[in-house]
């Protein structure tokens, strides 16, 4: 017998799932699809929180204040901006980690492939130290490559999520096949590299530009002092990267037998992007308005979440067929 199988505390868990109802696998693409969108959620809530200096508007964590876990009437800090930030905290709680934990008890309960169990457990281990990472932004007054590597977290996240979204509409007899040539699959995989480093150069820009987070606390005044059009210049040459390394793929698919599946999800990826290129240059014109900032990290979730589905289905796995 395996030995994690005949682990006591193991055995209980499974002998716990199994009094829960067995979900499909439609029921289980849903409840993957509700956990993909609620880490996409908490990212773009985050950016709110950031747009509008509420990074402080609890000053503390994992309370709100120190005398209390929620917000208080205070002539230091405005109620709205405890709002706000205490709302996005409890919409980590309430709703990543609640559909994180459901897709674990569901993937559980169904007996999936290993494969897929680990990615279902990925989420909400993940979401712990996310949770973490965001008490240690606002216990060291929002610094600015803290607050970076919360968004970057957020996005694997969403990567993670998406990936797993896949793997659940795929059955555990399958077996994987090419829908796209190997060669279109390395481009697809160089763009993800350079999807990377878009995001954290991305990042430079935002933590040299006027959304600070907090407007109240000097301390949060913690920059990164360099040119902002050098730093946007460096993104924007990093993102081309990206889409020239697609639209090589793309090229490579549409030369050999074209999967209707693979197709759809390249034109998806790419209409994503190009929205997103254009409200990155109109935020960039405008002076970085508060409203853009939110959309374009919803943006960048819809392009990092797209970018994942469109890699796993260039090599899915497929029922085998029966030869008699």
């Amino acid at each position: 017998m395996d030995a994690v199988a005949s682990n006591p505390i193991v055995r209980t868990w499974h002998r716990a799932v199994d009094l829960l109802p067995l979900p499909g696998v439609t029921a289980q693409r849903r409840i993957a699809l509700a956990a993909l969108l609620a880490q996409a959620l908490i990212a773009v809530t985050g950016s709110v929180v950031r747009v509008t200096a509420s990074g402080l508007g609890c000053p503390t964590w994992p309370k709100c204040h120190d005398d209390s876990l929620l917000p208080l009437p205070s002539e230091d800090v405005p109620w709205w901006h405890q709002a706000i930030e205490f709302g996005n905290r409890q919409i980590a709680v309430w709703i990543v980690v609640t559909t994180a934990a459901a897709i674990v008890l569901a993937v559980t309960r169904a007996r999936r492939r290993r494969e897929i169990r680990v990615y279902a457990w990925i989420l909400p281990a993940s979401t712990l130290f996310q949770g973490i990472l965001g008490g240690i932004t606002v216990l060291t007054d929002l610094r600015w490559w803290i607050v970076g590597a919360h968004l970057l977290v957020s996005t694997a996240m969403v990567w993670l999520a998406a990936t797993l979204y896949v793997k659940v509409g795929q059955p555990d007899d399958g077996e994987r096949v090419d829908a796209a040539p190997p060669a279109a699959r390395h481009l697809a995989a160089a763009s993800v590299v350079a999807l990377a480093f878009a995001l954290a150069a991305g990042v430079t820009v935002t933590g040299a530009g006027p959304h600070a987070g907090d407007r109240t606390n000097p301390k949060a005044i913690d920059r990164l002092h360099a040119s902002i059009p050098a730093l946007t210049l460096v993104h924007g040459l990093l993102v081309l990267v990206f889409v020239a390394l697609v639209v090589g793929a793309a090229a490579l698919i549409r030369a050999g037998v074209q999967d209707p599946v693979v197709v759809r999800r390249l034109r998806i990826v790419l209409l994503v992007v190009l929205a997103q290129s254009l409200i990155g240059l109109v935020q960039y014109l405008t002076n970085v308005p508060a409203v853009l900032v939110v959309l374009h990290v919803a943006g960048a979730c819809s392009v990092v979440a797209e970018t994942a589905i469109l890699y796993q289905v260039m090599r899915p796995r497929v029922r085998a067929v029966s030869r008699t």
